[in-house]
């Protein structure tokens, strides 16, 4: 039998590449935070308390992305752990979800306790603090607009502010309304709305966070064709035992056993594997096995 791993010339994990923007949009998002925080409390606002909080969710949520992009590429002083740190980001990925469904649930639970109450607000302050936190926002979502389709880690980081971008425009919607009908209420509606849609954005999240946890085949990746196009190799018998998953953003890792022909030499073989599985299907890393046809070792194992 022999072994064969490839790394197909990856240059290493998405997210490290965007490091930088994480660390501006830390500090543009967390200085931001606390001039909403106090003037939510000021005016009495929860459309601006509201994004305030989710503006503390975006600190949060960037910092542990940017701290996992960092933990990411440290080598592993223990030895157990074999792929290094790197699915560090996946569950960077998985804070800001959780995070970005408790800031939802909390602003709900307050705009349903303020439902048929008197609202007083102040809309001058409101309205220039919500503009202000629209193009704090618009900044950071240019910034990291270019990661976003690159890195799990840093498109939960994007869907957080891109939520709060919403946010942002929620609340000076408001104090434009309140300001022209005098509705008090449509400041905790708006507050509702942009609760709603925090949930719904950290839910689709979620479910590619999960994916990734859970080993599934990556997005754009058909285990079935992958398994055909490597039985159709030149000395190929069969293919089996074929296992893709992502174990980072960017860092596709694969797992395959080759039966090959009897008297075939398997390096060709192996190399031809490796090629197609790196230009192909964008697999980068892949230990393949080949296995002679009298072989059936793999057949005893249960699972």
């Amino acid at each position: 039998m022999t072994h064969s791993h490839g790394s197909g010339g990856a240059t290493g994990h998405a997210g490290a590449i965007h490091r930088w923007r994480l660390l501006v949009a830390v500090v543009l998002i967390g200085v931001f935070f606390v001039v909403e925080l106090v003037t939510g409390l000021l005016i009495g606002s929860l459309a601006l308390i509201s994004d305030a909080g989710h503006m503390a969710a975006d600190v949060v949520t960037l910092a542990a992305a940017l701290a996992a992009t960092l933990l990411a590429t440290r080598p592993d002083s223990s030895g157990r752990r074999t792929f290094g740190n790197y699915r560090l980001e996946v569950f960077a990925a998985l804070l800001a979800v959780l995070i970005m469904l408790g800031v939802a649930t909390g602003v709900v639970i307050g705009g349903i306790g303020r439902l048929g109450r008197e609202v007083h607000v102040e809309t001058g302050p409101m309205l220039v603090v919500g503009v202000l936190g629209l193009v704090v926002n618009l900044i950071v979502l240019g910034m990291l607009r270019g990661g976003a389709g690159e890195s799990l880690n840093i498109k939960g980081a994007y869907l957080e502010v891109m939520a709060d971008t919403i946010g942002s425009v929620g609340v000076i919607a408001a104090a434009i309304l309140i300001r022209v009908t005098g509705a008090g209420w449509i400041d905790t509606a708006v507050a509702l709305a942009v609760g709603v849609f925090i949930a719904v954005r950290a839910v689709f999240l979620a479910k590619e966070v999960l994916g990734v946890l859970g080993q599934a085949a990556p997005a754009g990746i058909d285990p079935d064709q992958v398994r055909a196009d490597l039985a159709a190799i030149d000395g190929v018998q069969d293919a089996h035992d074929l296992h893709v998953w992502t174990l980072t953003s960017g860092m596709e890792v694969a797992t395959v056993h080759l039966v090959i022909e009897p008297a075939r030499d398997p390096h060709p073989v192996l190399d031809a594997a490796q090629e197609l599985l790196t230009t192909r299907h964008g697999i980068a890393h892949a230990t393949v096995q080949t296995e002679p046809t009298d072989h059936h070792g793999c057949l005893e194992i249960g699972w």
